[in-house]
């Protein structure tokens, strides 16, 4: 593990909607606004997805094209040093090829990489929304979760490891929403699909039908990793919803890094918004700052994740 800890930004993420929350980003100046705010703030990495945002009906749809993401990646790369870590896992109703495409044509230093299936049920959120929608698209797009699960087959692992990480040089951010996703990395690593170099891995906690983010399940998680994959592997734990920040303390105090955002969590505190992605990276690191702990700058997490530097992406 490093010395410093990985702040990393999912910016905008393919699960919530306009509806629920008015700071979300959605035109391609917004996501570049906020993703360059949270840098300022503290995030070496920024984690992307993309927005529709020119129909209206389907405005703020998650979008897969890489003519949108065009729209924001030089922006954020002209105006921050971060790290830009685009998404594979897109959102349910999505093509593997669809979500492929984006980080295929950007060929980013990190692209995310989702290390199993899982029934990932947003449907519970829809009573609490059904007042607050703005567009038909979104009620239907949160309940399809109850009979959708969010599909990462083997065979979509293995053509990620090739055609993202051995043929374009991009490291991964391996996803797990479960233990077993571990086991699952490990076998697909034995086999040879993935690129030498360091791992860094992703704790998703909370996702409903994923594991919780209770303190001892990211012990649990820290754990098991560091025995499959040695003292050497990068780990970080992300919370969703109200485990948000409670999971950064604990993955903190065990020396790991952390991940916050918009695509993660919308609140700050119970029942207040967040106003943009810089608040909650300024509160993580605060957190971060309380246990006398150093957050890592963009080179510095090139250096512990070994990217291929920004020199070397196709935006």
């Amino acid at each position: 593990m490093g010395s410093k800890a990985i702040i990393t930004c999912a910016v905008t993420g393919g699960a919530h909607t306009p509806g629920m929350s008015p700071h979300l980003p959605i035109t391609p100046e917004q996501i570049a606004e906020q993703a360059i705010a949270a840098a300022e703030a503290g995030a070496a990495v920024v984690h992307l997805h993309a927005r529709q945002y020119e129909e209206e009906a389907l405005y703020g749809m998650p979008d897969w094209r890489p003519e949108t993401y065009r729209q924001f990646l030089p922006l954020i790369k002209e105006g921050c040093d971060a790290i830009v870590n685009i998404t594979t896992g897109g959102t349910g109703g999505m093509t593997w090829e669809q979500r492929l495409a984006g980080p295929l044509d950007a060929e980013p230093e990190i692209a995310s990489f989702n290390c199993g299936s899982v029934n990932f049920g947003r449907f519970i959120a829809a009573d609490k929304f059904r007042d607050k929608v703005q567009f038909d698209w979104e009620l239907p797009f949160i309940e399809r979760t109850k009979d959708h699960p969010y599909i990462n087959t083997f065979a979509m692992m293995e053509e990620a490891g090739q055609r993202l990480g051995k043929d374009r040089g991009v490291r991964f951010e391996f996803e797990c929403f479960d233990i077993g996703h571990l086991y699952s990395l490990k076998l697909i690593q034995e086999r040879g699909w993935l690129p030498e170099g360091p791992m860094f891995i992703q704790a998703v906690l909370g996702a409903p039908g994923g594991l919780s983010g209770d303190p001892q399940n990211v012990i649990c998680f820290h754990d098991t990793a560091r025995r499959l994959f040695g003292d050497d592997v990068q780990i970080s734990h992300l919370g969703i919803g109200k485990y948000q920040m409670r999971v950064a303390a604990v993955s903190a105090s065990l020396g790991c890094h952390v991940r916050v955002g918009l695509e993660d969590c919308l609140t700050i505190a119970p029942r207040r918004l967040a106003k943009s992605n810089a608040d909650q990276v300024l509160r993580v690191r605060q957190i971060l700052e309380a246990l006398s702990i150093d957050v890592a700058s963009p080179d510095e997490a090139r250096s512990l994740l070994q990217t291929k530097g920004a020199d070397r992406v196709n935006f």
